[in-house]
């Protein structure tokens, strides 16, 4: 491995933005569908997607209400919040430029073209009518710049780093979704929970990309049980959280000096697998989630011991 931990750092974190950029976005437009589908009578805020990021301290800092403006706001164009979609992508083009000569010429341009369009077009957010468009641009972007990188970029230690980054930031958004919507998505309208955990676990799965996966998967009436499964333990799909482990653990078995992080890796992936997520209650259910929180938590910081 020759590669400077600079620029591991950079490719690594690169991957992170982009990939926190196109799940805030995706975040955001499933939540906006859900509220057309929801009746009147049911009070559904913005507050939950402040929570999925763990951001509600500075959000609270800056703004007294979580209103759909001033969430879509701090969410998306506020450069004073470092998790927004504007500084995310902002963060990955500066990280591209210091690294220009060692992704593909292509996969920069793309990435800034991706911040100048983020950055022109941010007001089309704040409509209605507008910012299914703009959210779905940016997603789109982000896969165009994956799908660039996989095709183009030498398959080296540096583009295990990206792949590695992009990983980790995928298992903790599917960890954080699953936290937060299980329990908090809908807390008005217990007495009717059975009329809406279809529309519910429809978002759970639409926020992370898997409801036609689902189906074609299960084939079954959405339901709890099978969502939560789905999503934490299906192998095949890419933003489960099995999947994105083995990602991860397939990665640093490419590098040296891994013995280790894929130690505690495999620790990790054991725990997940002999769980039973869809038979464990609100409560068991967030402790579990805080257990595997931490073990990336630790992941991260053990590879930023030992690589950055």
């Amino acid at each position: 491995m020759s590669m400077l931990s600079r620029v591991a750092s950079t490719l690594y974190w690169q991957a992170r933005y982009l990939e926190r950029a196109e799940n805030t976005a995706r975040l955001i437009n499933v939540n906006s569908h859900m509220l057309l589908d929801l009746p009147k009578s049911v009070v559904l805020g913005w507050e939950p997607i402040v929570d999925i990021l763990s951001d509600r301290e500075l959000f609270y800092s800056l703004h007294d209400d979580a209103t759909e403006h001033a969430v879509i706001s701090f969410m998306v164009t506020d450069k004073a919040n470092p998790s927004s979609i504007i500084s995310s992508i902002s963060a990955a083009r500066e990280n591209a430029r210091t690294i220009r000569e060692i992704i593909p010429r292509e996969a920069w341009e793309q990435i800034n073209a991706l911040y100048l369009y983020a950055m022109e077009s941010q007001h089309e957010v704040f409509s209605r009518h507008k910012r299914y468009n703009y959210l779905s641009k940016i997603i789109l972007g982000n896969q165009t710049i994956t799908g660039m990188l996989s095709g183009t970029m030498t398959h080296d230690d540096c583009y295990e780093f990206l792949c590695i980054g992009s990983n980790i930031e995928r298992a903790d958004m599917t960890t954080r979704i699953i936290d937060v919507r299980s329990a908090s998505l809908l807390p008005d309208i217990e007495h009717e929970q059975s009329a809406f955990d279809n529309i519910q676990w429809m978002s759970v799965l639409k926020s992370l990309t898997g409801y036609q996966m689902y189906r074609r998967e299960v084939r079954l009436r959405i339901n709890r049980a099978d969502v939560l499964k789905f999503l934490l333990q299906e192998e095949h799909f890419p933003r489960s959280l099995r999947h994105a482990l083995q990602q991860i653990e397939a990665r640093l078995e490419r590098l040296p000096r891994n013995h280790d992080i894929t130690k505690a890796l495999q620790g990790a992936n054991q725990q997940l697998m002999s769980a039973k997520p869809e038979k464990l209650k609100q409560d068991k259910l967030h402790d579990f989630i805080d257990l595997m929180q931490i073990e990336l938590d630790n992941l991260h910081d053990s590879i930023n011991q030992t690589y950055f």
